[in-house]
Formats: structure tokens, sequence, C-alpha cells
């Protein structure tokens, strides 16, 4: 070999030790990392300034993800730096167990979170789930009314109250984040969302805005508007939802389209985002729905511009779940331009990605392609630091059992009872109004307890309870139906038949004191709910007039919403609506008997017909059945 070949090679052999001895001495170093961010003495924005300064675009990228959790392992969180989980309504409990405990929450949210703990900056992550009528996805939780009957009670202490002890319920289990309150305006009973509104009212919508207060905890004095607080291991992140103009869609079909003029969004729906801002909230949920024909998720001017720059709302925006895979028909048909015009839009985190790499490799590909600027990347990820800095989750990112005997407490389902009773409206009390027939007498010889809803927790809760949809059983969770109730309630000399459907012919020779007929809808959740109809479902429709032409009945109507009515009402001797009351049927028998009065008001017009929709108060050609604001007292 000649000698000038040995030299080549020789410094081949050369370059290539060093390059190795280079590279794995890049890849086994451990950098320093500036824990500045970690020191909760420094001010907030010092500490997003110096994670902010440290994280990579991958990492940045990560943070503006929440996946549902079963597409998630530690491992994953760990790699991909995933700021936030959920577990999406009914599917998501510990080992897909409906009756999981509290602990078993607690540990899987755990599980989780160590993985994020364990990674290159331990940022941790934020677990989600829809707490919307108390901890609804948890076995053996209290479930308050939904939010149609708390509107009917026009007490925003008492909803106050109820979302202290939906946070403490939700916190039990390792959850600091719910998507709670919806503030939607609903103007259409024909939307299935409708029981998730408070009223047609946006004034009363705005009162109700003070759960916030109860979720997230009293905001302290001379606090920057905008800005989100939580107060504390006992609170949850809250988030208004569904920003905006939800409640107005054509024929209240859902996920649709709302066409309306600037000055009827800005007055009717966007009033309950002003007070929720003012109160503090932390997030704010995208609406699946369009404005105009222009889809939420995609509307800068609304979110960024009016939302971030005019209301001056200083936390998060989230997308609804695959809110940005519905922004084309059919869905995820062109997910890399959905993703670019949410972004763009304003939106800073992204509810249930396809999955972890795609996420991150379409949106990284739109920032190295300029598509979309990196400062709209930082500000998503402030925003959401902010958030997680304000609640304190970097200094105690992992859930304890301290709270665990705190789920469907006493205290909590006395609150709950309390709540149905304020929420029940009085319609129709005696033929004759000069002999009212409530409240009941408790000592009678025998009464009739008739109708489908009257010994079924599932129908009594409706939907959002356990599972997403809800169940028609008495299996689901705990609580008291309203047979139950009644049968507590009156005199133990009271003979009680039970009936769910009961013929005609059984009633024609009877000697009943009264019969109470308990019916309405069964159980259902957003676009499964839209209905043109809004007629009583059968058994419910013939038990009703089978024993209200036979006997003197008291019916109690178990809906998210008016149904029809008027051909019927002649029949009955009293009408009661109740709403959806949730787990604690016995404040609907403390009002039956008298040992409360009613005092609830109509949260929405009651129609005559289905033709009259939609037709709200103030309207010009307004003619109800039961006007806005009607309740009879006791």
């Amino acid at each position: 070999m000649k000698s000038s070949t040995i030299s080549v090679v020789t410094m081949i052999l050369v370059f290539v030790l060093l390059f190795t001895s280079w590279v794995g001495a890049v890849v086994t170093r451990d950098p320093t990392i500036n824990t500045l961010y970690k020191d909760s003495k420094q001010p907030m924005n010092v500490r997003i300034q110096s994670l902010m300064e440290q994280m990579t675009l991958q990492e940045k990228i990560g943070q503006m993800a929440q996946h549902d959790h079963l597409q998630a392992t530690p491992e994953i969180m760990r790699e991909y730096s995933v700021g936030s989980l959920l577990s999406g309504s009914g599917f998501g409990p510990p080992k897909g167990d409906i009756r999981a405990t509290p602990k078993d929450w607690v540990d899987m949210v755990n599980d989780y979170q160590n993985g994020s703990l364990s990674s290159r900056l331990g940022i941790p992550m934020l677990y989600a789930i829809d707490s919307v009528h108390g901890h609804n996805n948890l076995y053996k939780a209290t479930i308050f009314p939904h939010n149609v009957g708390l509107g009917a009670t026009r007490d925003p202490e008492l909803v106050k109250r109820i979302g202290a002890a939906t946070a403490i319920e939700t916190r039990a289990t390792g959850i600091p984040f719910a998507f709670s309150p919806c503030i939607a305006v609903c103007r259409d009973p024909r939307w299935g969302r409708c029981y998730e509104s408070y009223s047609e009212d946006h004034k009363i919508v705005e009162q109700m805005t003070d759960i916030i207060l109860g979720l997230q905890g009293e905001i302290p004095t001379h606090s920057r508007k905008g800005v989100p607080f939580i107060g504390g291991k006992d609170k949850v992140v809250a988030c208004a939802k569904h920003f905006v103009g939800d409640g107005g869609t054509i024929q209240g079909i859902d996920e649709n389209n709302t066409v309306i003029g600037w000055n009827e969004l800005l007055n009717i729906h966007m009033p309950g985002y002003y007070h929720s801002i003012i109160k503090g909230v932390a997030t704010v949920m995208i609406s699946y729905s369009s404005w105009n024909g222009e889809k939420m998720h995609a509307n800068q001017d609304l979110v960024t511009r009016y939302l971030k720059n005019t209301l001056k709302f200083r936390g998060f925006v989230i997308s609804d779940y695959q809110g940005v895979d519905r922004m084309t028909y059919p869905w995820s048909s062109n997910y890399s331009n959905s993703l670019l015009r949410a972004i763009n839009a304003g939106i800073d985190m992204v509810m249930a990605p396809p999955n972890h790499t795609e996420f991150l490799h379409i949106l990284t590909s739109h920032v190295k392609n300029k598509l979309i600027p990196m400062s709209r990347i930082d500000d998503a990820v402030k925003r959401i630091l902010r958030v997680k800095f304000s609640m304190g989750l970097f200094e105690n990112p992992l859930a304890d059992y301290s709270l665990v005997d705190q789920v469907g407490t006493q205290r909590h389902r006395d609150l709950a009872r309390e709540a149905v009773r304020k929420s029940l409206v009085l319609l129709k009390n005696g033929k004759d109004s000069k002999k009212p027939l409530l409240p009941l007498p408790k000592k009678a010889s025998k009464i009739l307890v008739a109708g489908s809803h009257a010994n079924n927790l599932g129908l009594q809760c409706g939907g959002w309870t356990i599972t997403w949809q809800g169940l028609n059983s008495n299996n689901l969770t705990s609580g008291t139906t309203i047979l139950s109730a009644i049968s507590t309630t009156v005199d133990p000399d009271t003979e009680i038949i039970y009936s769910r459907d009961p013929s005609a012919e059984s009633l024609k020779a009877n000697n009943y004191s009264y019969a109470i007929v308990v019916v309405g809808e069964p159980p259902y959740a957003e676009g499964a709910g839209d209905n043109l109809n809004l007629t009583i479902p059968e058994p419910g429709l013939s038990a009703m007039i089978n024993v209200c032409k036979n006997i003197k009945c008291i019916v109690v109507l178990i809906s998210g919403r008016p149904l029809v009515v008027e051909p019927y009402l002649p029949l009955m001797d009293a009408l009661v609506a109740a709403w959806l009351p949730g787990s604690e049927g016995q404040g609907v028998a403390d009002v039956l008997f008298g040992d409360y009065g009613f005092t609830g008001k109509l949260p929405r017009t009651w129609f005559k017909r289905v033709d009259q929709l939609p037709m709200n108060v103030g309207d010009e050609n307004y003619d109800p059945l039961f006007p806005f604001g009607f309740g009879l007292t006791t």
C-alpha cells in the first residue's frame, strides 16, 4: 500500500473517531435547565418567560394538544409534552369501569401526570372532564338539576354553591378542569342541548355565571379583568361554552348555522362571556356552530379580535371535541387546512386531535412554512401556561386522596334537593282556580303513582349522566326516585299503588284519592336530542291521558324543555314542570306535599304549538301558553 493511501485511511479513521466522540457527547450530555419557572415566589410573567425560552417547538405544540386519555400513555405524555388530557363522557372511566371509585380515578390521573412530570421540562398536564351538573361521570356522585332547572330558580347564590360542590367532587377524583358552565342562550327548544342553557333570556344567563365563582373561587379584590383565577386545591378550572351563538341555530339544529346580525349576536349571545371573563373564567370553548355561514372554529374576528382583544380574555381558548375535524364535511376530509384556519383564528388548545404524531407533524409544518406565525404559537402556549401557573399546578401536580370522602356527601345531596325544590314551576293548580289541589294531603286512603318517569333514576337525571346520552335505568348511580320520595313523605297509613302504564280499564273502578303521574322525555345529549315535534313520548302520553280522564291527577313533567301540553291541559288538575331534577327526587315530594312552597319561574317561554317556534319573550307576535317568568306559588 502506498504511503499516500495510508495517510488518507489514517485521516478517515481519525475523523470517524472524532465524529463519534462528538455525537456521543451530544447524546449523553445532560443540559442544565434553568428552573426559575418552578419557583413559586417569582412573578408569573417571569416564570412563563423562563419556561418559554427553554421550550422547543415540539414541546410548545405538545402543550396545545388535549388528547382523549384513551389515546394516551404515560410514555406519550413524557415524549410529546402533551398539555392536557380528557375523559370523554361515559368513555373515560378507569379501566372502562363506570363504577370506578374516586381512588381509582386519582390513580389513573396520577399515572398520566407522572409521565408528564418525567418529561425534559416536567410541565404538568391538565386533566379535564364534563362536570356539567355535578361530577356526572362519577358513580355515586351528587347529580344536580340540569341548567334549565337552575334557571327557573332565579338564584345565583344557589348556583354558586352548586359550583363549589361540583368542584370538590371533581377534585376528589384528581381532576382539576371542568367543561362548565354552558352559557348558551337557547332561543329554540327544539335544540337538543336546550336543557344545558339556563334561559332564553341573556340576563338570567349573566346572573348564573356566578357558578364560575363556585367552581374557581371568588376572585381577589382589584383582580385584573380577564386574568384567570383558580382559588385552591378544592377548585377547578372552569370553561365558558360554547362561543358564541350556539343557542340560536336555525330550527334549533345542533352544530348548525346561527343567522342573525351583529347587534343581536352582541346583545343576546355575547353578554354571558363578558360576565364570565369579569369573574375570572380560565378557559373558553368554541362552538361547533357557524355564524352566518362561517364556522366559529375559523372565526378570527370573534375569537381573536373580539374575545381576546376587545374583551381582554387572558385565559386560553379550547376547541370543542373534534371541533377542528368538523370544520369540513365529511369530517377530517382536510384536517391540515382546518388546523391551519383554527389556530390562526385564535384557538390555543385543540381537543382530541386525531393522534399526537399527526397533530405535531401538521402544526410543525405550518409553522416552518410560515403559514402560522411563531407569535401565534407563543401566544397560545403563554395562555395555557398562565392557567397552569394560576392554579398552582406546578406546585401541586399530583392528586391525593384527601377529598375522596366528599363525593355524594349528605351536605351535597341536601344542596341538590334544595335546588330541585326551587326549580319546580307550578303551571296549573286546580281546574277551578278557587279550589287549588296543591299542596297535596299526606294522609289519604289510597293514591296512585303512575308514569314512565316515576321510578327511574336515569330518566330523572337525563343526558350527561354516567354515560354521554344518559341511561334508562335505576342502576346508573345513587339517588332517590320520585316514587321513593313520595313513599317516604306521605302518612304511613296512606296506601300507594304504583303502575308504570295503567290501562284505562284498570282505572275505571277505583277509589283513589288522587294520582301523581310522572312522565316526560327519554335521556339525550347534543344532536341526538334535536326534536321538531316536542311531544310527550309513549307510553307516558297514554298513561297520562288514561289516568287524568279517570282520577283527580297531578302531572309532573320531566323534560329538558317545554313540551306540547295544550291539548291535554283541560284533563289535568295540576301541572308541574320539574325539568331534569337529577339524583335527589325527594325535592319534588318536598314541594308537592307542602313542606316547601312552589317558587320557580319559567326560564323560557312555554309554547302552544311547535309551529310557533322559535318564540321568545319580547317577540312581536308573542302568544304563549305560559309566558316567560310564569309560575304559580303555594
